[in-house]
């Protein structure tokens, strides 16, 4: 194990010690991948609060994925208005069905799963506006294969603590964890990173005096010998 692995893996193990999503990480996948990667492309540039209600009224409208395809896309958009940005979205998903439809022969994406992590990631970032954290978010969360999704918040704790250098992508961010992260630490870390972010490591007026990572944090440092 290496040098960065070795301090990734210290890291991890304090925010496990704190939030403990390892030893008993969240039930985010759903039997239908293909419902992942729609609640996924509804939570671009919302908050979960929003994503998840546009999704329960499509889900209501429009109870399976057939209805979704042949609905209008005013209704469409109506429907998943919460998540913002309606019209975009809408048309996307409308345009990922069809794919869909076209590729597999109807409106599942579970035989993604047996090609394999990355012909299934090729597959998904080749869909109109889904992205790597995307396709991330679908491979680990309902397809259970190996991925590290990078949102804000875990690039920003990354970043902070010194991982990664402070222009490093969201992407190459996520190719890094994946390389030196054990993948049984996938989902548990992911989780526990978002969770300090959140609540610890915020963008703005970050806690610094109450997070477990300060020995290791090169803005902690910057902080407390300010």
């Amino acid at each position: 194990m290496g040098k960065l692995a070795r301090q990734i893996a210290s890291a991890l193990d304090s925010l496990e010690a704190l939030y403990h999503n390892e030893a008993g990480p969240p039930k985010l996948k759903h039997e239908e991948p293909l419902d992942g990667l729609i609640l996924t492309v509804l939570s671009q540039n919302t908050n979960d609060r929003n994503r998840d209600t546009a999704f329960d009224r499509l889900k209501a409208r429009f109870p399976t994925w057939e209805a979704t395809a042949k609905a209008e896309v005013e209704a469409l958009e109506d429907a998943i208005r919460p998540a913002g940005l309606a019209p975009t979205k809408a048309r996307r998903i409308l345009t990922i069905l069809e794919i869909i439809r076209r590729d597999f022969g109807g409106y599942s994406i579970i035989p993604l799963k047996e090609r394999g992590r990355d012909e299934a990631r090729d597959y998904l970032t080749a869909l109109p506006g889904v992205g790597a954290k995307t396709a991330a978010c679908v491979l680990l969360f309902d397809m259970e294969l190996p991925a590290f999704p990078v949102d804000t918040h875990i690039g920003r704790v990354c970043r902070r603590v010194g991982f990664v250098p402070e222009k490093m992508s969201a992407e190459e961010i996520s190719s890094l964890m994946e390389r030196e992260v054990p993948p049984a630490r996938y989902l548990g870390g992911h989780v526990n990173l978002i969770e300090h972010g959140r609540a610890v490591c915020r963008a703005r007026k970050p806690l610094c005096e109450n997070c477990p990572l300060m020995t290791l944090c090169r803005a902690g440092r910057e902080i407390a010998a300010g």
